[in-house]
């Protein structure tokens, strides 16, 4: 039997989020009205600032007190302080400061610039007085989500909270997965045979990344408001995994 073919397809109608808006909610009313239903093995995927948004993960800047430390990256990356020392509150490293650059690695284990705190598509009144970080534990999100869709739907769905990211000695951002629920988020397919038959000795997949890549192309990341897509057609047999397995441990890290 062949396989089904790969759809992706944005989610049109969701509304402008608010903290304490039910996310779930608008998400299953937006795949109803885009495809119905949901099967199993289906995905979702979420941009953070939606999920960051529903979770009233929003900062006010001027009710942060730069510590010295923030004062002096400031300096070097001329970035107001209150950013800088917001940043440093989501972070547990700095992995670089030069001009108009600072790169953490967030409590989540995540190397990002600016800790993944985000001020653009914001309300334009708050004039860059608050900036929204993280969610406070992705993978939980992710699940809480399926949840609903699961119970709604009546399948067994998987859910990506997507993030952009940069990435070393490449220009641009891509989408990547820093939540997931539902799917193995890193497919270890080692000892599977090749065509030729040999067992493969290194390859572990990317899955939820290569998908929240995707989930990207069609969802947008400027003006284009559509924070959600559905992906239809990808099928495996390894077990769910969260996010959180992608992060490769600072021990095996050969570049910090």
């Amino acid at each position: 039997m062949s396989e089904p073919p790969l759809t992706v397809t944005a989610l049109e109608g969701i509304p402008r989020v608010r903290p304490g808006d039910d996310l779930a909610a608008l998400l299953i009313a937006a795949l109803q009205r885009t495809t119905g239903a949901l099967a199993s093995q289906d995905i979702v995927v979420i941009t953070q600032k939606i999920v960051s948004k529903a979770e009233d993960r929003f900062l006010d800047l001027s009710a942060v007190e730069p510590s010295p430390r923030a004062h002096e990256l400031a300096q070097i990356t001329k970035k107001d302080a209150h950013l800088v020392e917001a940043i440093l509150s989501q972070s547990v490293e700095v992995i670089r400061a030069k001009p108009h650059v600072l790169i953490t690695a967030t409590r989540h284990g995540l190397i990002l610039a600016n800790a993944g705190i985000d001020q653009s598509n914001l309300d334009a009144n708050d004039h860059g007085r608050r900036v929204l970080l993280l969610p406070e534990d992705p993978d939980v999100s992710a699940l809480r989500l399926k949840e609903r869709l699961d119970a709604h739907f009546g399948a067994q769905v998987g859910v990506i909270i997507s993030d952009s990211m940069g990435r070393p000695w490449r220009l641009g951002t891509v989408g990547a997965a820093i939540g997931a629920a539902g799917i193995p988020a890193l497919w270890d397919r080692r000892g599977e045979a090749d065509l030729s038959g040999r067992p493969l000795e290194v390859t572990e997949v990317g899955l939820a990344d290569a998908v929240a890549a995707a989930a990207v192309l069609a969802m947008g990341e400027a003006a284009e408001g559509r924070p959600a897509a559905l992906v239809r057609g990808l099928r495996w047999s390894a077990e769910a995994r969260p996010a959180s397995v992608l992060v490769r441990p600072k021990s095996e890290d050969l570049f910090r």
